[in-house]
């Protein structure tokens, strides 16, 4: 097979392809909403059987998982695939150009809800595999496929199932297209993810609202209180302040930095794609930042009154909500236990509430599966890969490596300025066939790896 082929049946089944997806992004699968959920799995699960694939929806305590394989006792390598079906809501929903649930090309775009995170990008992998069949017929590789329908809330239930079903889901290597490619648009390969703590602080200092000038300087202000708080938990510089916090982090290794240190920086052009023009700092500065440095983020606040009319008062309650971004090694359950030390020590009465978590993950560079994955994209992409050793954001990743035992790699196919979690979602033309060429070759390469070993 070469690649000459595969873009012959990309070409002439380019308006099939682009339907299929279309049909599947019309589904307002939004994690919350059950009814389009389960319609959106049996969408999912038709989709996978017409390829053969043998497809069951395995329940959770919460969204259904839509579980598939192709098997063959003759092939020696197993490949499992992760994505995730649903998506994220779409207000503020008068920023958008076009419905998020009509799909529509514009510039050599798709613009829909889900078009890069992550329809688009499962759909890329799905017609990949239709495509290896149109060539070849039987996979040289066993093939499992998960796909899970509450990522945007976190994956809540996927370690439960993955711990169930562990026999069940048995590789040899773990693949997800998922997240944004490189913003110099090469392609890039990511071999673990940050972990995520999220929490809320309330503080409450009077039963009600109290007119600011009658009870000013007798009624506390929990808007201060909680400025107080978070003065105590980090410093300017932007050092975690809460005892313990750095305890067990994996120090990145020569090849960790080397990798970071070879991949390219375009200040300028990352300026203008994250909108923060005050962006000064060197490349190698910049990705361990973003790959392996934890974070103390401040999400949102709520308290008080900020509409268009005055009203004078001290409000009776503060709330803030934070997430934290881990790195490798750090547990977030450990890390909550130690806010809410810190928070108990500053003030008993303060409620500090888990609203859920992620743990990080990270794959070794060395591994040869690595170099085999390397080498199937970069001829894909014409391109050398460049190899991070973690994304800056947050997926389930660590079910695999932790609870499998699995080596897993990260393959984003959506471009860098996709807008997920955004008004205008989109995914380029281009980088959805990119994807479906792309894993049409790993399975090639993954199939002749495997028998050279």
């Amino acid at each position: 097979m070469t690649l000459e082929e595969i873009d012959s049946v990309l070409l002439k089944h380019k308006d099939r392809y682009l339907k299929q997806l279309f049909n599947f992004l019309k589904i307002k699968s939004i994690s919350t909403d059950t009814g389009a959920i389960r319609q959106c799995a049996g969408v999912l699960k038709d989709d996978m059987e017409a390829l053969g694939i043998r497809t069951r929806i395995m329940e959770t305590d919460g969204n259904p998982v839509v579980y598939g394989e192709l098997m063959n006792d003759n092939n020696r390598f197993t490949l499992l695939i992760y994505g995730h079906y649903d998506v994220q809501a779409v207000e503020p929903l008068g920023l958008w150009e076009s419905d998020p649930f009509e799909p529509e090309i514009r510039d050599g775009r798709i613009y829909a809800r889900g078009a890069g995170d992550n329809k688009g990008q499962l759909m890329a992998q799905l017609l990949g595999i239709k495509t290896y069949q149109e060539l070849y017929g039987e996979l040289p590789i066993n093939i499992k496929f998960v796909f899970e329908g509450e990522e945007e809330l976190g994956s809540v239930h996927l370690p439960e199932f993955v711990d169930k079903n562990k026999d069940l889901l048995e590789a040899d290597l773990v693949y997800t297209a998922d997240g944004s490619s490189h913003n110099s648009g090469n392609p890039l390969i990511l071999l673990g993810v940050r972990g995520i703590l999220n929490f809320e602080m309330t503080i409450k200092t009077a039963d009600f609202d109290n007119h600011s000038g009658n009870t000013g300087n007798i009624v506390a202000n929990p808007v201060w209180k909680m400025i107080e708080l978070l003065n105590t938990m980090r410093d300017d510089s932007g050092n975690v302040l809460v005892e313990g916090f750095y305890d067990n982090i994996r120090e990145p290794s020569q090849t960790d930095m080397r990798l970071l240190s070879s991949l390219p920086y375009d200040q300028k052009d990352i300026k203008e794609k994250i909108g923060y023009p005050d962006l000064n700092m060197d490349g190698e500065t910049y990705y361990r930042k973003l790959t392996m440095e934890p974070t103390f983020n401040i999400a949102g606040m709520e308290s008080g009154y900020t509409g268009d009319n005055a009203k004078t008062i001290i409000p009776s309650t503060a709330t803030v909500s934070i997430d934290m971004r881990l790195v490798a090694d750090q547990d977030p359950e450990d890390i909550f236990k130690k806010v809410e030390s810190h928070v108990r020590k500053f003030n008993p009465d303060i409620k500090v509430t888990y609203k859920g978590a992620m743990h990080p993950s990270r794959t070794p560079s060395d591994l040869e599966i690595v170099h085999v994955v390397t080498d199937a994209v970069g001829e894909t992409y014409k391109k050398t890969p460049l190899v991070q050793p973690s994304m800056p954001g947050s997926l389930p990743d660590y079910v695999w490596t932790d609870y499998l035992g699995t080596p897993s790699i990260i393959m984003p196919y959506a471009n860098f300025d996709q807008h997920n979690h955004s008004p205008n979602e989109n995914l380029k033309v281009e980088n959805f066939f990119g994807g479906i060429k792309c894993t049409c070759n790993l399975v090639k390469a993954l199939g002749e790896s495997s028998k050279d070993s």
